[in-house]
């Protein structure tokens, strides 16, 4: 089954270097195919490279999509991630 949600990015700086690098460690700890769709953009959660392309700024609105055993689990734990997470560690 395919699942899907938008999600705001909410840190300062997007999906990029380092937040994206933490983004993908959290995307391969799920066994789905998970992508992530930003305009007519489609990439793989799980490449780094793919998803410096995708040029995610800050206030972008992605939508994650996952297909496999654990979708359900990936999607609702990558939105917490991008909501909640990538921007706490921006305080550090």
């Amino acid at each position: 089954m395919l699942l899907e949600k938008k999600v705001k990015i909410s840190n300062k700086t997007g999906l990029h270097a380092r937040p994206a690098s933490k983004f993908i460690q959290q995307a391969a700890k799920f066994n789905s195919d998970i992508k992530i769709i930003l305009g007519d953009k489609e990439v793989n959660a799980k490449s780094i490279i793919a998803l410096l392309s995708l040029g995610a700024a800050p206030g972008s609105e992605i939508t994650l999509q996952a297909e496999g055993s654990d979708a359900e689990a990936a999607i609702n734990d990558l939105v917490n991630f991008i909501k909640n997470v990538l921007p706490e560690e921006e305080r550090e």
